[in-house]
């Protein structure tokens, strides 16, 4: 039994409109971070948004730490702190395709809108209220805690990096920035890139731009065919009715956009990838490449299975290799993939593998990056206790899982993600429209209230 459960629900119910007037400010700064721009490290939006949560630290009275804008601190209580609850203020850009503005909270259909409103803001704003509403109810806690915000998060993590340098954390760690009931088992991650030269016949693909970033799905994509009519390319498309085709002929070109859905990287079966869906319309239009590459990155198949990957695992499940990036300017290729892969496998035997299959095909690897695969023994203090409180909030039976996306504790010793989402949810993360079900909102306040306490005891 949670000793104050009831006493949070009740706080949380009367406190909504403030807590949503909070997540609205935040939610209006553009924080996508950018190390290209005069305001050091991580550009002006970074640092507006890491500025926020510092002065609403501060007026809960905890005890504030700037790390020079990688990352800022709040200590609540006497004494080291014994947990540390991480989570980011930047976002991904804001893209296309939106219902509403993204840097504008919207409520809808019991859904709130905007960007960051499940990335991670909106469990930020949760986990300020946990420890509002813990002040103000005056509820005993005998050991102290740390809320961390980053700056870089989305930008790969090197806001944390130099934070711990500074600030080792202490034993206990989690972050809003998964899924429940207890993420304690992230797979390995490889992005790679590739080039390579297209020898274009008579048909001919002159531009081609689908993919922003390498770790989402590619939702939309804009290309320019030459010797290609609208209906041969419409033809070459059936069967993918979940795609929306533009087309524009002009003098022997066909100019056109083809419309998917986005998604994260990791959980590729909630979009549908324009990538790979014209590299097999183009093969079946005879374009010289397409049917190499096409056979690399087969378009509906996210394990990488025609090229020998496709691993699983009991504790991981199955692996996912996505091609989110491919770009063409006359005859010169360029893609992007994004691989995650279980924990009984290594990056080093994941690269080798799609190197030979695209070296094979006529490809050339340009870049490699990687994360080995992060575990934490699920009868460790920090995941038992968890576990309890996800019981004693939802009624639901606690058990931990594992997904392909990284979090912000991926390769912190003995930490986990606890939230903000649950699996079986699609909030758009990285996408569009992205939301947070009120609901859900609601269940965050309460888990990381009653979390905070259970683990400060």
């Amino acid at each position: 039994m949670l000793e104050y459960k009831q006493a949070f629900e009740k706080y949380f119910d009367e406190h909504m409109d403030e807590i949503l007037a909070s997540l609205s400010e935040i939610i209006s700064i553009q924080s996508v971070a950018s190390t290209d721009s005069e305001v050091k490290p991580f550009g002006e939006g970074s640092a507006k948004a890491l500025a926020w949560g510092e002065s609403f630290m501060k007026k809960l009275g905890m005890a504030i730490c700037n790390a020079d804008n990688y990352a800022v601190h709040g200590d609540y209580g006497q004494g080291e702190p014994v947990l540390a609850v991480l989570s980011h203020l930047d976002t991904v850009p804001a893209g296309e395709g939106w219902s509403f503005d993204p840097f504008t909270l919207t409520q809808k259909d019991s859904n709130l809108y905007g960007r960051g409103t499940i990335d991670d803001k909106g469990p930020s704003v949760a986990v300020l209220y946990a420890v509002k509403a813990i002040k103000e109810l005056n509820i005993p806690i005998n050991r102290s805690f740390r809320v961390v915000f980053g700056g870089f998060e989305e930008g790969g993590c090197e806001d944390i990096k130099y934070y711990q340098q500074k600030f080792p954390f202490p034993k206990m760690v989690f972050t809003p920035d998964g899924s429940f009931p207890v993420l304690n088992c992230e797979k390995g991650l490889v992005h790679l890139t590739f080039k390579g030269e297209l020898k274009q016949g008579e048909k001919s693909v002159p531009y081609l731009k689908a993919g922003t970033v390498i770790n989402a799905v590619p939702g939309k994509a804009g290309f320019v065919l030459s010797n290609v009519t609208g209906e041969e390319l419409s033809k070459a498309l059936e069967g993918l009715d979940e795609f929306r085709l533009n087309t524009e002929p002009q003098q022997g070109l066909l100019s056109g956009v083809l419309v998917g859905k986005s998604a994260h990287g990791s959980r590729p079966e909630n979009g549908s990838n324009t990538a790979t869906a014209l590299a097999a319309a183009f093969a079946k239009l005879g374009i010289k490449g397409f049917d190499r590459l096409s056979k690399v990155f087969v378009h509906g198949d996210h394990s990488g299975k025609a090229i020998g990957l496709g691993f699983s695992d009991k504790v991981s499940g199955e692996m996912t290799c996505v091609l989110t990036q491919l770009n063409i300017d006359k005859s010169s290729l360029t893609g992007g993939v994004d691989i995650r892969f279980p924990i009984d496998r290594t990056s080093k035997e994941i690269v080798g593998i799609i190197s030979d299959a695209l070296q094979a095909s006529g490809f050339e690897v340009t870049g490699v990056e990687s994360m080995e695969p992060h575990y934490v023994d699920e009868q460790s203090e920090l995941v038992q206790k968890l576990l309890k409180v996800y019981e004693g909030v939802s009624g639901k039976k606690g058990e931990c899982i594992a997904e392909g996306g990284v979090t912000y504790v991926h390769g912190t010793p003995g930490a986990v993600a606890f939230g903000a989402e649950f699996p079986w949810e699609n909030n758009n993360m990285h996408g569009a429209d992205e939301h947070i079900s009120l609901e859900t909102f609601r269940i965050n306040l309460n888990m990381y209230a009653n979390a905070i306490v259970e683990l400060t005891k």
